[in-house]
C-alpha cells in the first residue's frame, strides 16, 4: 500500500497575504464602483483597508494596475462560468440553438451572478458598465477578457439565423451589450420614470425579459 504525499500547506504567512490581497481589491472594487478609476486614490483604498498606502506601491506599481487587477478576479470567473453554459446549451440543444436560448445561456449566467452574488457582484456589475464605456482603456480590458465569450455566443446566434447577415448579427450584439451594460449600472432611472413599477435592482425581472426583447429585436432587423 503506497503512501500518498498530501499538498503542501500553506504558511500561515502566505494566507495572511492572501487575506490581506482580498481586503484590498474588495476595498478597491467598492471605491472603484462608487467612484470610479479617476475619483479614488491608493490612500482612499489603503484607509479602508486599514494598511499603509505603501503596502499598495508594493503589490500594484500604480492604480491602473490595481484597477485591472480588480477587474481581472471576476472577469475569470463570469467568463468561465458563461463559456461552460453556452457549451452546455448547444450540446442540450443538438447543435439547433435558438436565439433565445443562446441570450438566455448568455444573459441569465451574469443576472444570477449579479442577482444573488452579494455586494461584491453587485459593484463589479457597476464597475463593468464604467469599464465599457470607457473607450481610452475599457475597450482593451473587455477584448482581453471576454472577447473569447462573446465570439462564443456568436457562433451560436449564426446557427439560430442562418440566413440573417453577419453585419446584422454583430449589430444585434452591440444592442444587447449595452443594454446589459446600463442595466448592470444600477443607475435607478428606471425606477424614477416608472414611479416605482419597474426597478433597477429586480435581477429577476430583468432575466424575465431582457432575453426575449433582444431575441425580437435579432428577429427584426434579420428579416
Amino acid at each position: 500500500m503506497t503512501k500518498t504525499t498530501p499538498p503542501p500547506r500553506r504558511s500561515r504567512k502566505a494566507e495572511q497575504r492572501a487575506e490581506t490581497m482580498e481586503q484590498i481589491l474588495d476595498a478597491a472594487e467598492g471605491l472603484f464602483a462608487q467612484h470610479g478609476l479617476y475619483g479614488t486614490t491608493l490612500k482612499d483604498v489603503a484607509k479602508q483597508v486599514g494598511v499603509h498606502h505603501t503596502l499598495l506601491n508594493y503589490y500594484f506599481a500604480d492604480k491602473k494596475a490595481l484597477f485591472d487587477a480588480v477587474f481581472a478576479r471576476r472577469a475569470a470567473v463570469t467568463r468561465e462560468l458563461r463559456m461552460k453554459v453556452l457549451d452546455d446549451y448547444e450540446a442540450s440543444c443538438g447543435g439547433k440553438p435558438t436565439v433565445e436560448g443562446a441570450l438566455h445561456a448568455f444573459l441569465d449566467t451574469d443576472l444570477d451572478l449579479y442577482g444573488n452574488g452579494g455586494e461584491g457582484w453587485r459593484n463589479y456589475a457597476k464597475l463593468g458598465a464604467q469599464v465599457a464605456n470607457t473607450p481610452e482603456w475599457g475597450a482593451e480590458l473587455m477584448d482581453m477578457h471576454f472577447d473569447p465569450v462573446v465570439l462564443r455566443l456568436i457562433d451560436l446566434l449564426k446557427k439560430a439565423l442562418p440566413d440573417c447577415g453577419e453585419a446584422d448579427i454583430f449589430w444585434g450584439y452591440h444592442f444587447v451589450t449595452g443594454a446589459l451594460m446600463l442595466t448592470l449600472a444600477r443607475t435607478g432611472r428606471i425606477d424614477k420614470l416608472s414611479g416605482g413599477a419597474a426597478r433597477s435592482d429586480d435581477f429577476a425581472a430583468i432575466k424575465d425579459r431582457m432575453a426575449k426583447f433582444m431575441a425580437a429585436g435579432f428577429r427584426a432587423i434579420c428579416n
